[in-house]
């Protein structure tokens, strides 16, 4: 959410910087608002200054014998007006709710307007893979080596489902283990998570309401209800909601493994078939909780440890600086790290990092204190590492030999009982 004080301060800016993103907006009906209920309080607090005063000299004035029936009259008279003017307050706030709750954040100044296609490319590591050989994409791969049962995983569940088996469901487990080793080796603690969630999660990290069409419902979508959650990122950035952390607890550096559920599938396009695009998939997740001015140091060590375990896999890919619209609404920044996926000869995103600013921390009530000064709200981050459902295409594809086997990455073939060939 973003701060009203900034709005009040510097709406055309806010207004041009949002506009980057997409997101047009005039502040006029917001500034209205908050006006109005500005001056609302101001009466209604010397209201009930006065009621208070007043009500400390009726034990005084019956003490001396004077008439109070009439103070009553007006005590009752004054109350009345302050519950009217609390009302008028309270549909204010909501109005004002409304609004601020629909904004996305503030992009970055340094991020350039438009969608994806002003992305830019800003770091490639490794070669493209070359092959002297027909090459096969991973749903081939997968099939003939049987890796992956497709069919029943429609049978069971529908489109945009599949089943692990024998040695890809062993592949699999051995990402997630790699990744879990990794984290735990740079100090971060491991949480495994409640996959369904309450209303206030999704709130907090910026996705409810406008995107509650995006997730699976429990029951009846509602406040009162539980939805699945997209990504470990919607529960770890809630933990310390309506919390004060102390400052020497920060950076809280946490991660988690989930499978992910996501309304949003694939479609029948070629470069989305197979595991590329689904309604489940598996995900490791990082997220760090910070003072603003370690804001940036967080996002560079969580884009630095996500680049890192690509690159121990060998696996070819690019790093790129999204433009303002392909940033999500919840995002003042992000970064994405893109897998080369030879068959289709295209980069596909295996890891967001992304930069929340203050504006989770504010739906959620997140603040952190310096000694005995007034309560800051934190900076939240996040970054995958990694979704799987990309990298193990990508490991398929990349390290695919002429015979049909797939070589196992050096990294993960402690994990799978020494094997260096999947055959």
């Amino acid at each position: 959410m973003i701060d009203i004080n900034k709005i009040r301060e510097n709406s055309q800016e806010i207004a041009k910087q949002l506009l980057k993103k997409g997101y047009e907006i005039n502040f006029s009906e917001l500034l209205s608002l908050d006006k109005e209920k500005r001056e609302l309080l101001t009466i209604c607090e010397n209201k009930k200054a006065n009621k208070n005063k007043v009500s400390t000299l009726i034990p005084v004035y019956k003490k001396e014998g004077k008439e109070v029936e009439s103070v009553f009259l007006d005590m009752k008279k004054l109350g009345d007006e302050i519950v009217k003017l609390d009302q008028k307050i309270s549909i204010i706030d909501k109005k004002m709710n409304d609004i601020l709750f629909s904004l996305p954040n503030i992009p970055d100044n340094d991020l350039v307007a438009g969608g994806k296609e002003n992305n830019e490319v800003v770091k490639k590591v490794g070669k493209v893979p070359s092959f002297d050989f027909k090459i096969k994409d991973h749903v081939e791969l997968c099939e003939q080596l049987k890796l992956i049962d497709y069919e029943r995983g429609v049978k069971l569940a529908g489109s945009g489902h599949w089943i692990y088996k024998g040695m890809g469901a062993k592949l699999e487990w051995a990402l997630l283990n790699f990744f879990i080793d990794e984290h735990l080796a740079d100090g971060y603690e491991f949480m495994l998570l409640p996959h369904m969630l309450n209303y206030e999660c999704g709130f907090g990290a910026g996705q409810f309401p406008k995107f509650v069409d995006e997730v699976f419902w429990v029951d009846n979508k509602s406040e009162n209800n539980k939805f699945l959650l997209p990504t470990a990122e919607t529960a770890l950035v809630n933990l310390y909601r309506n919390e004060i952390i102390k400052e020497e607890n920060l950076p809280i550096k946490i991660f988690a493994y989930t499978p992910c559920y996501r309304r949003e599938a694939g479609s029948y396009r070629t470069e989305e078939r197979g595991m590329i695009r689904g309604y489940q998939f598996n995900k490791v997740e990082m997220v760090q909780i910070t003072t603003p001015e370690n804001s940036d140091k967080a996002f560079d060590e969580l884009l630095g440890k996500a680049e890192k375990i690509v690159e121990k896999l060998g696996l070819h890919f690019q790093v790129s600086k999204l433009a303002a619209g392909d940033c999500s609404a919840s995002m003042a920044r992000t970064y994405d790290i893109e897998v080369w996926i030879p068959s289709m000869k295209i980069y596909k995103e295996v890891s967001s990092a992304s930069n929340a600013r203050d504006y989770q921390a504010r739906r959620s009530n997140m603040r952190f204190r310096k000694d005995t000064k007034k309560p800051e709200f934190v900076h939240t981050l996040n970054a995958s590492g990694l979704a799987t459902s990309r990298i193990f295409p990508a490991i398929i594809e990349q390290y695919q030999n002429a015979d049909g086997s797939v070589t196992v990455p050096q990294v993960l073939r402690k994990y799978m009982g020494g094997i260096t060939e999947i055959r």
